[in-house]
């Protein structure tokens, strides 16, 4: 199964600052199996216990389980897709079945996936750190706060701008905001033609909640009426015409829904990791909101749908934004995700005559996944579908280098039709 063991495991994990950070006040016990194999942690107190590795406790905590194919796969130096992370692993049915005390499992999730990434061999390839473009002084990234009504409620939003040209409305993952496009932001290939406008979710980032309601004794779920309405007061309100649209996961979802029900308002939407359907039970998503869970879990658990490629500098940054939000915004924001949203029956009436729709979708995504991301474009007479090698649930900010190479076309094609356009007028 792995060269390791227990002991030398142990080893591993008490020399390695992340599952240190990680595993703090931690005191319990985990297996690896496969058939007759077992490699086993034992931790005290957030210290793995490496003289006590050599006897196998009489029972266990959390125990993964699989066959030795499956953790050939998990344990390769770059896990191939469906195997970079056991959660997903589990819940995709490849082969991984993961019992015991669940509440444990999500509280130290983030310690046993890093204990997990030391059984993998290094890379030759593996990137660590990369290029965010960063140089002293004043970044020509602008932020202001831009007051929208929707339904009657004030909000008060938080919205970033960069380059001139064609507007570009950017929205954000669950549970998320703005600063996933940075990178974006900070690429003149890109902003020398394009307005790119960011934008944080109410509930989100900067964009505080509203004043004249009791927002804290309410339930907050995500909808599509109220989520649809956003870009399009955001819209109004900078005196923007017909912008395109770009948004990643519930932005990706987004942007085919606007196509669907607004696509007048817009010239053109890019989906990225977008689907017609995703579909799944809010019950499972409990320990996302959950008063023993902190907000690490969530934001391990992101890092399970970034690509193993991904610069693990980026790959920090993604998860430590999910670990930054208000703890509620994630899983209200799953309920458009997986419940509200629906355009199984109604793609066929998108209309791409007069608006470009464009769907990409990355390899290591495991929730909106690539064969999702194709059956939307298939669905989509006129759509464009890009398969993104490399990358996972958050090319922008994972690995912006990449998904910059894959939006380029899109971008050019877009400037291009803008261009006509102008001439034609």
């Amino acid at each position: 199964m792995h060269e390791l063991t227990s002991s030398e495991w142990a080893k591993c994990c008490a020399e390695d600052g992340e599952f240190n950070q990680c595993a703090r006040f931690w005191t319990g016990t985990f297996a690896i199996q496969s058939g007759d194999n077992e490699r086993w942690l034992r931790v005290v107190d957030g210290t793995p216990q490496i003289e006590a590795a050599e006897s196998a406790p009489s029972n266990f905590d959390v125990v993964y389980k699989g066959d030795e194919s499956m953790w050939s796969e998990m344990l390769a130096a770059t896990p191939a897709r469906f195997f970079s992370d056991p959660m997903f692993t589990a819940s995709l049915n490849k082969g991984l079945t993961i019992s015991g005390d669940m509440v444990m499992h999500a509280q130290y999730y983030p310690a046993i996936a890093r204990a997990i990434e030391l059984l993998r061999p290094v890379a030759e390839d593996a990137v660590h750190q990369a290029d965010d473009g960063w140089q002293e002084g004043v970044e020509s990234v602008s932020g202001q706060y831009v007051n929208i009504a929707i339904n009657g409620t004030r909000f008060r939003m938080y919205v970033e701008t960069a380059g001139q040209g064609v507007p570009v409305l950017l929205q954000h993952t669950a549970g998320c905001h703005g600063t996933q496009w940075r990178h974006l932001m900070q690429d003149r290939r890109i902003t020398d033609r394009f307005q790119l406008i960011a934008y944080d979710l109410p509930f989100h980032g900067k964009s505080v909640p509203p004043t004249e309601r009791q927002w804290w004794a309410e339930p907050y779920q995500l909808t599509g009426e109220f989520l649809r309405a956003v870009p399009l007061a955001l819209s109004r309100v900078l005196g923007l015409d017909r912008p395109v649209f770009m948004g990643c996961s519930v932005g990706g979802l987004l942007a085919l829904d606007l196509a669907h029900k607004h696509p007048d308002a817009f010239r053109a939407v890019v989906s990225v990791e977008g689907a017609l359907h995703i579909g799944g039970h809010m019950d499972s998503l409990a320990p996302l909101w959950h008063p023993q869970i902190g907000n690490q879990y969530k934001a391990r658990l992101m890092e399970g749908i970034i690509a193993p490629q991904s610069p693990d500098c980026f790959r920090k940054e993604t998860s430590w934004v999910y670990a930054s939000g208000w703890p509620q915004t994630f899983i209200g924001d799953l309920y458009y995700y997986t419940q509200d949203y629906d355009l199984r029956e109604q793609a066929h009436e998108i209309d791409t005559s007069g608006l470009g729709v464009h769907i990409l979708s990355g390899e290591y995504d495991y929730s909106g996944l690539a064969e999702l991301g194709e059956a939307a474009h298939q669905a989509i007479a006129g759509s464009t579908f890009t398969f993104m090698k490399g990358v996972g649930h958050f090319p922008m900010s994972e690995n912006p280098e990449a998904f910059i190479d894959y939006l380029l076309p899109i971008l050019d094609q877009l400037e291009a039709s803008d261009t006509a356009l102008k001439q034609s007028a």
